[in-house]
């Protein structure tokens, strides 16, 4: 039969946002694959040349709304490095738990997104439903439910309310009685199963070479997480585990995110009862020096590092994003070559695609 490319995009159910893929076939084989992305470019990094350190807060939340948290937090990160800003201890205990409530919920809002992909309807309707859990946590303590504008350079917006530790273990106790609940329906499910496993392997080597990182790494048996290679916050102050699976397929990529929701939520209670009294915030200077900072978090995507470049001025000169799903859909080709047109869903699904923070 003779090979044809065809575009599975830019609007596809599969895409989970505004981006191209061609893949190249022979008969229903995939030969070769290339990502187009730019559909929806929107300038970021250029944006941010115009405003003030402060102002560049809400626009970091925006690069992906499934984990804005993560994002502002990073960009704080990198603007604390370049002025010299001590962070409060408090605070960073606090930057923890909305972090780690971000990333259950983030995950959350993958899985459910992950079970619409492959026909598990009843795992969509468990997942979002969870997920206003942790979306109801994070808006008692910033007042937003997606985009929080909640960090803040040198440390956060507010301190937590009262009530919060009682409702975050709350939270978190129905939480951890539902996680098995989704295994029953995922696991239990023959076409997931036949779907996932043994589908979209990535080997330990390619993915280190290609640049992978975060979940879809560690789906490889590779043990980078930058919470423990490279800790910030108050991470290497808390006992946890890094998550990882040997089997490199789309499934090994389900169970990480899988276990580490458990693992965040055993780090949240952690960190709620480690958490010590004191301020939240300090006031930063207005201006940055002329010189350079780089931060790296482990987003719930993969590793995310933030340059920033100051001038002098209350502005910085130049800030660069390093976006981990835009390293992993490049090495795309590397992981479909060879699987079948009807496996793309159940692979593109399973790298957890966030156009914002890709295309920006």
């Amino acid at each position: 039969m003779a090979e044809m490319w065809i575009n599975m995009g830019p609007q596809h159910p599969m895409t989970h946002g505004l981006w191209n893929l061609r893949v190249k076939v022979d008969g229903e084989t995939i030969i070769e694959a290339e990502p187009v992305v730019g559909y929806l470019h929107r300038g970021w990094e250029k944006l941010t040349e115009n405003r003030t350190y402060p102002q560049i807060i809400p626009l970091s939340d925006r690069l992906c709304y499934g984990a804005s948290m993560s994002w502002s937090h990073l960009y704080c990160l990198a603007v604390e490095e370049l002025m010299g800003v001590e962070v409060p201890e408090r605070a960073e205990y606090i930057r923890v738990i909305v972090l780690e409530l971000q990333r259950i919920a983030s995950h959350l809002m993958w899985i459910a997104a992950y079970g619409t992909d492959l026909g598990l309807l009843t795992g969509f309707t468990y997942a979002m439903r969870e997920r206003e859990l942790f979306l109801d946590l994070l808006q008692s303590v910033t007042g937003a439910r997606i985009t929080y504008n909640y960090p803040r350079i040198g440390g956060v917006r507010n301190d937590l309310p009262a009530e919060f530790e009682r409702d975050c273990l709350r939270a978190l106790d129905f939480f951890e009685k539902k996680l098995d609940e989704y295994e029953l329906i995922y696991d239990g499910s023959k076409i997931f199963l036949m779907r996932t496993q043994d589908v979209g392997v990535l080997t330990p080597s390619d993915g280190m070479n290609l640049g992978v990182t975060g979940p879809n790494l560690r789906g490889s048996g590779v043990k980078v997480d930058l919470r423990k290679t490279d800790p910030y916050s108050v991470y290497d102050e808390l006992e946890w585990d890094m998550c990882t699976h040997p089997d490199c397929d789309c499934y090994a990529r389900y169970r990480v995110r899988m276990e580490e929701m458990r693992m965040s939520a055993y780090i949240v209670r952690q960190a709620l009862s480690k958490m010590p009294p004191g301020p939240f915030r300090v006031k930063p200077p207005r201006n940055a020096p002329k010189r350079t900072a780089v931060a790296r978090v482990e987003d719930p995507r993969g590793e995310g590092l933030m340059y920033v470049i100051g001038d002098g001025t209350d502005k910085p000169y130049r800030l660069k994003v390093r976006s981990p799903i835009f390293v992993s859909v490049s090495a795309v080709p590397a992981i479909l070559r060879g699987y079948k047109v009807a496996d793309v869903p159940a692979i593109m699904g399973s790298i957890d695609m966030c156009l914002g923070e890709t295309d920006r």
